[in-house]
C-alpha cells in the first residue's frame, strides 16, 4: 500500500508533467505560427506586394495564439487551471459524500 506522501508526490508530478506538456504545446504553436506566417509574408511580397493579404491569416491565427497563450500561462481568470482544480475537488467531495449516504 502506498503512503499518502507518495500519492501526493505522484499527483504533484503528474500535474507538473501536464503543465509542461501544455507549455510545450504552446511553444510548438508559436513556432508554427512564426514559420508559416513568415512563408506567407514572403510569398505575398514576392507575388503581389500591392495587396497585403498575409495580414488576414496573421491576425486570425494571432488571435487564436494569444488565447492559447493566455490559457496556458493561466492569465484568463475564468475557466483556468485554478477553476479546474476547484471543480475537480468539488466533484470528488460530492462523490465521496454520496458514497456514505
Amino acid at each position: 500500500m502506498e503512503t499518502p506522501i507518495t500519492n501526493d508526490a505522484e499527483a504533484s508530478y503528474q500535474k507538473a508533467q501536464k503543465r509542461v506538456e501544455e507549455i510545450k504545446g504552446f511553444y510548438g504553436h508559436l513556432y508554427s505560427f512564426i514559420l508559416v506566417n513568415a512563408g506567407l509574408i514572403i510569398l505575398n511580397l514576392t507575388t503581389s506586394s500591392s495587396y497585403l493579404w498575409f495580414l488576414y491569416p496573421v491576425i486570425g491565427w494571432g488571435v487564436g495564439l494569444a488565447i492559447h497563450g493566455l490559457h496556458v500561462f493561466n492569465l484568463i481568470p475564468f475557466l483556468g487551471h485554478e477553476w479546474e482544480e476547484k471543480k475537480i475537488r468539488e466533484m470528488i467531495e460530492k462523490e465521496n459524500a454520496s458514497k456514505w449516504r
